[in-house]
C-alpha cells in the first residue's frame, strides 16, 4: 500500500499559523491553579479549546480526566498530558508570580509551564494540525488526554480508563518534557512505609522508655547505605531509595517518642519488583532487630468528580525497543520536520507506568520543556518548543499506520 503522501513545509506552515493561538491557550491554563484532585477549572479549559477547534467530541470521564476525539476509526491512538501540576513552594523562591506568568519573544514561564501543561497544548493542536491536513486514516481515531492526579499517583489515571472507562489505545505518545528529545522508557518507583513502635515514658527518665526515633535512626543509616549496593542497567540507570519524610508520636514534647516511621521513594530500575524492593528493607539488620513492619502505601484520594479509584503506589519500570514501529515512528516524524532526535529516557516518573508498564500498551515520549524545569521556581518553557512538538504530533500517526501497513 502507498505510504500516506505528507507536505512537511505545510505542516511546518501551519503548526507556526498557531503559534500565537498556542502560547495564548497555555498563559491561560497557567493562570488557573490546579494541583492534584483540584483541576476542574483547566479541564473545563481544556475542553472549550477542543471544542473551538472543532474536536469530533470533547468530554469529561467519570475521574474528572478531558478526552478529546478527532476521527471515528477503531485504532485509537492516544496522546497524554497531565493537567495538574505540584504547589509553587516557597514564594519568595520565584522572581515572578507563578500564575500569573509571563511571556517574552522566545519563553513562557509559570507553574506548570514545563511539567506539563505545554505538552497538552501541542497534543491539542497537534490532533488538530492532522485534521486540517487530512492525515488522520479513516480507521484512526486520535484521542488526546487531559488527564488528572499524575503528581499525586502517576499513571492512576490511565488504569481508571483502561480498566473502567475500557479505552485501550494501539499506543500512547506521553507529552511530559523531553528535553525535546524522543523518550522511551524510564525506571519504575514505588512508595514504602517503614514503622517502628517505642514505649514511651517522662523525658527525664528517658531509660525507663524504648525511644522509637532512635530505633529509626538505626535504620535511617542502613537505607542511606543500601543506596549505594542497589542493581545498574545499562540504558535506565541505577536503582535509588531515599527518605522522603519522617512521622513520629509522643505523649509530649517532655516524652519519649512511642512510634516512629518514614516513607521510602524507592526508583526501581530494570530488572527490579516491589517485591524484591520491600524484601531488601525487611533483610536490613536494624529492621529485623527492632521490629520495624515494612508495607507497600495505598493511594485513595478523591478526584475533582469525587471518584475514588484506589491501587498500590507501585509504578512498574518500563522500556519499549528503540526499533519498535511506534519508536520508529515518531524518530520518522522529527525527522523529516527538523532533524534526527536524540533518543533517551526520563529521570522522572510518567503515565507511563500504567500504560505500558501495568497493561503493556506501547508508549513513547516527545514534550515540549525541559525535565530540569518540572518543580523548581521560576518554570518556564518555549515557544519554539510548543510548535515543534505539535508538528510532530500531527505526522506521526500517519508514519506508525503506514510502518504497520508495511509489516
Amino acid at each position: 500500500m502507498a505510504k500516506t503522501a505528507i507536505d512537511y513545509d505545510r505542516v511546518r506552515e501551519v503548526a507556526e499559523s498557531y503559534r500565537e493561538d498556542m502560547v495564548k491557550f497555555l498563559r491561560d491554563l497557567i493562570k488557573i491553579p490546579g494541583e492534584s484532585c483540584e483541576e476542574e477549572g483547566v479541564a473545563r479549559r481544556i475542553k472549550e479549546e477542543m471544542e473551538k477547534l472543532g474536536y469530533d467530541k470533547a468530554e469529561f470521564d467519570q475521574l474528572g480526566n478531558v478526552l478529546g476525539w478527532m476521527g471515528t476509526g477503531d485504532r485509537i491512538i492516544s496522546f497524554d498530558g497531565h493537567i495538574d501540576t505540584v504547589g509553587i513552594g516557597e514564594i519568595t523562591n520565584w522572581k515572578f508570580d507563578p500564575y500569573e506568568g509571563y511571556e517574552n519573544e522566545t519563553e513562557v514561564g509559570g507553574r506548570g509551564a514545563s511539567d506539563q501543561l505545554g505538552g497538552v497544548v501541542s497534543s491539542v493542536y497537534g490532533a488538530k494540525i492532522a485534521k486540517d491536513l487530512g492525515l488522520i486514516d479513516d480507521d484512526v481515531s486520535l484521542l488526546v488526554a487531559g488527564t488528572v492526579q499524575e503528581e499525586d499517583c502517576d499513571g492512576m489515571c490511565w488504569l481508571h480508563l483502561i480498566e473502567n472507562e475500557k479505552i485501550r489505545p494501539e499506543f500512547v505518545v506521553s507529552t511530559e518534557p523531553t528535553d525535546m528529545h524522543v523518550y522511551r522508557g524510564h525506571r519504575g518507583r514505588m512508595e514504602i512505609r517503614v514503622e517502628v513502635k517505642g514505649i514511651s515514658c517522662h523525658g527525664s527518665a528517658p531509660e525507663r522508655g524504648e525511644n522509637a526515633i532512635y530505633k529509626m535512626a538505626d535504620i535511617l543509616k542502613e537505607v542511606e547505605e543500601l543506596n549505594n549496593h542497589l542493581k545498574d542497567d545499562p540504558f535506565l540507570g541505577k536503582g535509588t531509595v531515599t527518605t522522603s519524610q519522617i512521622f513520629y508520636t509522643s505523649p509530649s514534647r517532655c516524652a519519649v517518642a512511642d512510634s516512629c516511621a518514614i516513607s521510602l521513594d524507592r526508583r526501581l530500575t530494570w530488572g527490579e519488583t516491589w517485591e524484591s524492593a520491600i524484601e531488601e528493607i525487611e533483610a536490613l539488620p536494624s529492621v529485623k532487630k527492632h521490629g520495624a513492619v515494612v508495607t507497600m502505601y495505598k493511594y485513595d484520594r478523591p478526584s475533582w468528580t469525587g471518584f475514588v479509584y484506589e491501587q498500590e503506589c507501585y509504578f512498574p519500570t518500563w522500556v519499549i525497543p528503540e526499533d519498535a514501529p511506534q519508536t520508529r515512528a515518531l524518530v520518522d516524524a522529527y525527522t523529516n520536520l527538523y532533524h534526527a532526535p536524540k533518543v533517551d529516557k526520563w529521570t522522572f516518573s510518567t503515565n507511563g507506568v500504567a500504560i505500558m508498564g501495568r497493561h503493556g500498551i506501547p508508549c513513547i515520549g516527545l514534550g515540549p520543556g525541559k525535565e530540569a524545569q518540572a518543580h523548581a521556581p521560576n518554570e518556564i518553557t518555549w515557544k519554539e518548543d510548543l510548535v515543534r512538538c505539535a508538528a510532530i504530533y500531527s505526522v506521526m500517526p500517519a508514519l506508525y499506520v503506514d510502518i504497520t501497513k508495511q509489516a
